[in-house]
């Protein structure tokens, strides 16, 4: 088999570790490693009869693959919590992640982690992406977030009891985490993920309980992570030693101080946040609910800010999975939305979004950075996204993604394929019909066959067909 070697010439290279952008420069890849960034003798540098494949990089920006620490494969593009974590069976929900997560790896992301899902299929989807029968990015996975009886994920009332189906394990003693933990590593994961209050009012995990955690996840040679809006449970994660925090929506200064000190990466996830309030028209959010999350919004903004000057490590997460965040389609908007939630620069925003987010993928020394003897994980796109950061989700913008060393290939209708969730059993009707609604405040009719047009249904027809045959004769009768 010929020597494969890849060669992106006369690009502008942004390299992920905030340096200056180096223009008119080359990267040589080597099997699955970059070997050599700057200027490239073709006759010198490849040796003579390799396979060279060389993509012609002018006017474009060669820099590294995106790294979303916060996807989840296995949500479908849900609209409800029903349809992640209840009525569609678990062989069906590995399927649509399989289907799924060719559209991330397009979108420009080679390396996901997914802090939480169903079963362990995140597990198998790892897995799969590794053997080559499933076409994705590099990719971690937690299992089902653990959760106490006032945490995220828990919901479901106690009378009906906690569904395995279920995102979400219930585990309100540090014994029940344990044997959770463990039961989980022995099952392959690569992180553990804990679910906190919803909103970050009050700290649903103890100190005690997340040190037990962090310190038997670390013991057992894994990551842990946690979902944590309010101050309380951040500062909490912090000195329990968590590798990454979710969210961080209200920060105070003493939390602020920690998480710089510590260095550990906050993943705001503000997309899907911002997108609850900005789309609120075209996704059909309750208005509580945008609303509630605007002030949310607007909190986050301010702490946000104040974390920025602070120092703290930001990561890319984006939440993605949901139908509001759907999977391929915005992964990049967040450093567009971190931007504008901490005011940093286009050219700090893409470290967020490549080498922040490299230890959570496992790789910190190996992807998220260009550099000589790194992991070929590399994007081209078309155009300087230091000038305009919406380059990196406008479609067709990235023009080329490496995985790997490997020059990846999709099939032409990626971005409008939509596989998701759907298996809705027990329908009951989507509106509210009540008296004034169905009658506008009118007589109710002396018979449903005279009902309005708009309000007769089919079977009323069906019932005065029936009818009108019933007074028929119907000829003699058999004796």
């Amino acid at each position: 088999m010929a020597d494969k070697w890849l060669l992106i010439d006369n690009g502008t290279v942004i390299d992920g570790d905030a340096n200056p952008p180096l223009p008119d420069c080359a990267v040589l890849v080597h099997d699955a490693r970059i070997v050599k960034i700057g200027r490239v003798d073709r006759d010198t540098d490849v040796p003579r009869g390799a396979q060279l494949t060389v993509i012609d990089a002018r006017g474009k920006t060669v820099m590294p693959g995106l790294i979303d620490i916060h996807c989840h494969m296995t949500y479908g593009l849900a609209r409800t919590e029903e349809e992640i974590s209840i009525y569609t069976p678990p062989e069906l929900r590995t399927l649509i992640a399989a289907a799924n997560v060719e559209k991330v790896l397009a979108a420009g992301v080679t390396s996901i982690s997914q802090p939480g899902g169903s079963y362990f299929i995140g597990v198998g989807l790892r897995e799969g992406i590794r053997q080559g029968l499933v076409h994705g990015p590099r990719m971690t996975s937690a299992g089902r977030y653990l959760t106490t009886s006032n945490g995220l994920t828990d919901w479901f009332p106690d009378a009906t009891g906690d569904p395995e189906s279920s995102i979400g394990k219930l585990t309100n003693t540090s014994a029940e985490m344990v044997d959770e933990i463990r039961r989980q590593v022995k099952a392959g994961v690569d992180l553990i993920k804990l679910a906190d209050s919803p909103y970050g009012d009050f700290q649903a995990f103890t100190d005690d309980e997340m040190k037990v955690c962090a310190d038997l996840t670390h013991q057992l040679g894994k990551k842990i992570t946690i979902h944590a809006r309010g101050a309380a449970e951040v500062r909490a994660a912090v000195a329990a030693g968590f590798d990454h925090i979710m969210h961080g929506n209200y920060l105070d200064d003493e939390t602020i101080e920690a998480l710089a000190n510590s260095q550990i990466p906050l993943a705001p996830t503000q997309l899907f946040m911002h997108h609850i309030v900005e789309f609120a028209k075209i996704s059909g959010h309750r208005k509580s609910i945008v609303d509630a999350t605007a002030r949310m919004n607007e909190a986050t903004m301010d702490g946000l800010h104040r974390a920025y000057r602070a120092g703290i490590k930001f990561a890319m997460g984006t939440d993605s999975g949901f139908a509001t965040v759907p999977y391929g389609q915005f992964h990049a908007r967040e450093l567009e939305i971190l931007m504008l939630y901490t005011g940093m620069s286009a050219l700090e925003a893409i470290q967020a979004g490549t080498k922040h987010g490299a230890n959570a993928v496992n790789l910190p020394d190996d992807v998220g950075v260009l550099a000589e003897g790194k992991l070929a994980d590399i994007i081209v796109v078309d155009g300087n996204p230091l000038d305009d950061i919406r380059l990196l989700y406008t479609p067709g913008k990235i023009t080329h993604v490496v995985l790997n060393g490997v020059l990846q290939t999709f099939p032409e209708d990626i971005r409008t394929r939509f596989v998701r969730n759907n298996y809705l059993p027990h329908e009951y009707g989507w509106e509210l019909l009540t008296y004034e609604r169905v009658f506008e405040g009118g007589e109710l009719p002396k018979t449903q066959l005279d009902w309005p047009e708009d309000v007769r249904a089919d079977i009323v027809n069906d019932v005065r067909k029936h009818a009108k045959a019933a007074a028929e004769p119907i000829g003699p009768v058999a004796e």
